[in-house]
């Protein structure tokens, strides 16, 4: 018998398209083994197929990832107790948030969970973790922009700026969950006045992703933005030439130095609910706080550790040392809700 019984599924890593995987899985009889974890990942295969390589050589354990950008929880709480999930990987503590509210995470008890991830990083139930820190900066134009002109995020609404800030929908989780950082230090009224003085400032509608963003600088449309670190990694070591452009372009802010420190977020995930191999899933999250792991995440993703033992080096640590702010992630997703009302009354 096989671990699973679906046509030509050798035991090896191997990406299924969420809707075939789920179609098969209706009307097929799963078994499961302990040296073989599932897992449902919102990451791209390109930025979680190292790790999972790096698990296997470890410990023997093999990995079947389902990715899907979008709608995975749905499937997790459709399937119910019949999942065949065992781990859920996914970006932003939103999309975390969304597993813990639908009640898809199991509490997992690890002792070395806990020495590797401070806690302001996991949930107080120990449902999720994170296993990166993102940083959301500010960037701006090397040409145009005097470094040190930008300091704060507060700085976006002062008046200087007017007409030469660029930034995506504020209702995205990168932004939303920037807003809530800004309730947690000011209060929603000032978070608030703070918001319109953004969207007063900007030079054109929010659009785009993050890499969009760069790209304006670039063109001469604004001279600051926000954007989470990483892309400038992904441009500057990418394949395509005029992302490297956009990339030589900006300079990067990390915010806040002089106060709370900068805005993080993270990349995390959690045992599922209905776990099958519990025990090879936790040794996996476990795995993904090591050293090893932990470097990759910058290197691969440039992506920050969580795990403070960790040093940071190579790439990451040729943009700087920066204090991050201390700000617990469980405090963005409780102050979201907020953070959504001011993004829909200031229009951004």
């Amino acid at each position: 018998m096989t671990r699973f019984a679906f046509p030509d599924f050798k035991l090896t890593r191997r990406y299924v398209a969420a809707a075939t995987f789920t179609a098969i899985a209706a009307s097929t009889s799963i078994c499961f083994a302990a040296e073989n974890i599932n897992i449902y990942s919102h990451r791209q295969q390109v930025l979680i197929q190292p790790f999972l390589d790096a698990f296997t050589a470890k410990t023997g354990i093999e990995t079947n990832v389902v990715y899907s950008s979008k709608g995975l929880a749905q499937r997790l709480k459709a399937e119910g107790p019949a999942s065949p999930a065992d781990v859920i990987l996914t970006v932003d503590i939103a999309r975390l948030s969304e597993y813990a509210d639908l009640d898809l995470l199991a509490s997992v008890d690890s002792s070395i969970l806990r020495a590797n991830i401070p806690s302001r990083l996991r949930s107080e139930d120990n449902r999720w973790f994170g296993f990166s820190e993102r940083a959301r900066i500010l960037v701006t134009s090397k040409t145009r922009v005097a470094e040190g002109a930008v300091v704060d995020l507060e700085d976006l609404a002062k008046p200087e700026w007017k007409g030469r800030v660029c930034s995506r929908a504020g209702s995205h989780d990168y932004n939303r969950a920037l807003v809530a950082s800004m309730i947690a230090a000011h209060g929603e009224a000032a978070t608030e006045t703070w918001a319109r003085g953004v969207v007063n400032n900007l030079a054109r509608k929010p659009q785009g992703n993050d890499r969009s963003q760069a790209k304006a600088i670039f063109q001469g449309l604004c001279d600051v933005a926000i954007m989470n670190s990483y892309y400038y990694g992904n441009m500057k070591f990418g394949d395509k030439a005029d992302q490297k452009e956009w990339a030589q372009a900006i300079r990067l802010v990390f915010t806040n130095q002089s106060n709370r420190g900068n805005h993080m977020n993270i990349s995390g995930g959690g045992v599922a609910k209905h776990a099958k191999n519990k025990a090879a899933a936790i040794a996996f999250l476990e795995f993904l706080t090591e050293e090893k792991a932990q470097h990759l995440y910058g290197e691969i993703n440039f992506e920050y550790p969580v795990n403070p033992a960790v040093s940071v080096n190579g790439e990451l640590a040729s943009w700087g040392r920066f204090k991050p702010d201390s700000l617990p992630i469980e405090r963005l997703a409780a102050l979201a809700p907020k953070a959504q009302m001011i993004i829909d009354r200031v229009g951004w």
